[in-house]
């Protein structure tokens, strides 16, 4: 079996409606590119993430796909080898991956930190589809409690939110504001709450933490911080194949759970599927995001039940290709996105204006990088986008914002 042509589709993704405002001021219009690969024996393998340089493309053409058998070259081009591979031989992929360790795969759903009436929606819409769990980067332009009780209040029992902290950059004592977080029961564990270098930080936090703390960002590239027992989780974030599945040999000596954080579809989300189901300790939930989107350009759609989905044992990866869909999407504008204003209300009347570019989506979980200034999770605060809406007060604060990087007035009544 060789491979004679790879076919490359660059796509524009639609956000599901009602999370569409939120994730399209965080990040503005979703792309991915898809990759079809065929060889002679007239298979076709299916894979997708993010654009690779041509020079990468051609090393595949004209080999063997069981030449890359835990491939580190090329995420979604590995998909597509297994997925070829598996087709093959006539068996699911994890079977060339290790023994079935487990047949349902928990999967976490996934949004942005926005209001809390807003964070609520998003529970009520994840436990209706199944999720028993959801993950969000905190802001510090919401209120974390705020957010987290109007949550709780609509969450049914055994739901959980996985608090990503993106690596800190708040003024917060995090040992704190963790135990303050633990006391509602829809909390369920705390993802980066430090910086990553703070290996002494983490032993000690996690000593102290009643929930478990997850580790994401490892600054070693979770090999010798998992045998110095910093964190009771990890994730993996777009990791090559081969990568997670050294990894996992190590994650098992240690004995931690882990998962693997590939953004992407349903192609994606049937990939960790399948290396999760083979690895002895990959029993921790994962994120793909596919939830995100309105459609895809596969037909299956791997729906949770309890918070799991099951494990294909159908031949290769256990999807099949919706040309019409890929075509579609293919051919679906863009919309631009501008640059617009976070207009932020503190209780005591005083209000803030930041500039947001959508191209820098982690500014609105990290402004710290910016150094406009110090902030926090628990400030009494609440955020609203203000779009251009074409009058002058919206362009002179744009073009104070951009001057002065964040603009606070207080109104006259306002307490000091």
């Amino acid at each position: 079996m060789k491979i004679t042509e790879i076919e490359v589709h660059h796509i524009t993704l639609e956000y599901v409606d009602w999370l569409a405002d939120s994730l399209m001021h965080y990040y503005g219009p979703a792309k991915r590119t898809v990759y079809i690969v065929h060889t002679d024996s007239g298979l076709e393998g299916l894979g997708e993430g993010s654009a690779e340089p041509e020079e990468t493309i051609e090393r595949y053409f004209g080999t063997d796909p069981f030449n890359w058998i835990g491939d580190d070259t090329s995420l979604p081009l590995a998909m597509a080898m297994y997925d070829l591979m598996g087709k093959h031989l006539g068996q699911p992929v994890y079977k060339l991956i290790g023994p079935k360790y487990r047949s349902w795969i928990p999967s976490g759903s996934w949004t942005v930190s926005t209001a809390p009436r807003k964070m609520a929606q998003a529970v009520v819409e994840y436990s209706r589809q199944g999720y028993t769990w959801m993950k969000y980067h905190l802001s510090p332009f919401e209120n974390v409690i705020d957010q987290t009780k109007a949550m709780q209040e609509v969450a049914p029992p055994g739901f959980k939110i996985h608090y990503d902290f993106t690596m800190g950059g708040t003024t917060d004592h995090m040992a704190g504001l963790l135990e303050e977080l633990a006391r509602f029961p829809i909390a369920g564990c705390f993802e980066d709450p430090l910086e990553p270098n703070d290996i002494d930080g983490y032993i000690a936090l996690r000593q102290r933490s009643p929930l478990p703390i997850v580790l994401h960002h490892c600054p070693f590239g979770a090999t010798s911080e998992v045998l110095m027992r910093v964190a009771d989780a990890y994730m993996l974030g777009h990791a090559r194949i081969g990568t997670a599945i050294r990894r996992a040999g190590l994650f098992e000596a240690a004995g931690v759970p882990f998962s693997v954080q590939n953004v992407g579809g349903n192609i994606t989300r049937a990939m960790t599927i399948h290396l999760q189901a083979a690895c002895p300790t990959g029993s921790f939930h994962f994120f793909s995001d596919a939830e995100t989107w309105k459609s895809d350009v596969v037909r299956e759609h791997f729906e949770p039940i309890n918070g799991c989905v099951p494990v294909s044992e159908r031949h290769g990866l256990g999807v099949t290709l919706d040309r019409a869909e890929l075509e579609r999407l293919e051919y679906v504008q863009s919309p631009e996105q501008e640059p617009f204003l976070l207009k932020s209300t503190f209780r005591n009347g005083v209000r803030q204006y930041c500039l947001h570019d959508p191209r820098d989506p982690i500014f609105m979980v990290r402004p710290d990088r910016r150094r406009l200034l110090p902030m926090s999770y628990v400030s009494p605060i609440t955020t609203e986008y203000w779009d251009d809406d074409g009058s002058s007060a919206f362009r002179e604060m744009l073009e104070r914002a951009r001057r002065e990087g964040v603009v606070m007035e207080r109104d006259e009544g306002s307490e000091r």
